[in-house]
């Protein structure tokens, strides 16, 4: 569905983000990059949203290269991090109907998704109002109303408590076993590794290590991810010892 050959990308001369990263994203897998903070992997789920253009190499979604100037995918869609970031609606309903037509089809089918989510008793509510994990749960329902063939998350655990967690691990299931590819971008493998058809480990915007989880746990710690504590206790590892 989606490969990247030597793709290379810069905000500036002075910033490079990703070296020569060769990836295949297969139809339907979970795909999950691990990485620290700066090994690249926001950069390149935009890449992939096509908010950005590579500055090298090649990418092609579904047999489409995806030249400088493609602008955004309409194939993807990109959750990011910050939900206020996203979030572009004065309420739930405004922001589920952004884009579209109200008519009756659209709203219905917005409706319908606030169900799914669990977001119809704040339908007409103010998102300033919303918690954190609610508000989560808005930008991943917008982008699944799109009806995208892959889904892109950034850091979907950030700021949740253990309840958000279990639900976010919930919805991510749900999409996996319904066919759609996802590509989840995390700092901490904890709460996702079990559900991961495969781990690309990011580092310095490299692409260091690529498979299964079980092929790829014992590497982790080296590039600056903590593996999941099943891992820790099977190797007899303390979690914060060199």
């Amino acid at each position: 569905m989606i490969r990247l050959d030597n793709i290379s990308y810069a905000y500036s001369r002075e910033c490079p983000a990703l070296y020569d990263l060769s990836l295949e994203v297969r139809p339907g897998e979970v795909l999950v990059l691990a990485g620290a903070n700066g090994s690249g992997k926001s950069t390149l789920l935009s890449l992939l949203a096509g908010l950005y253009s590579p500055t090298s190499g090649t990418l092609v979604i579904n047999r489409e290269d995806r030249d400088k100037g493609a602008g955004v995918n309409p194939q993807c869609r990109l959750v990011m991090q910050d939900a206020d970031l996203q979030i572009i609606g004065a309420t739930v309903e405004e922001d589920l109907l952004v884009g579209r037509e109200k008519r009756e089809g659209a709203v219905q089918a917005a409706k319908t998704m606030a169900r799914t989510f669990g977001l119809d008793e704040y339908w007409e509510a103010p998102v300033q109002n919303l918690s954190w994990g609610t508000k989560k749960k808005l930008c991943l329902a917008a982008a699944l109303l799109d009806e995208p063939q892959v889904l892109l998350l950034d850091e979907p655990f950030s700021g949740l408590d253990y309840p958000g967690i279990r639900e976010m691990r919930r919805l991510i299931d749900e999409n996996r076993r319904r066919g759609l590819t996802q590509v989840v971008a995390v700092h901490d493998l904890e709460c996702l590794v079990d559900l991961a058809d495969r781990l690309a480990v990011l580092s310095g915007g490299r692409l260091v290590a690529l498979g299964s989880p079980e092929q790829v746990l014992d590497v982790v710690r080296e590039h600056g991810v903590r593996p999941p504590c099943s891992w820790l206790l099977e190797n007899k590892v303390r979690p914060w010892d060199d």
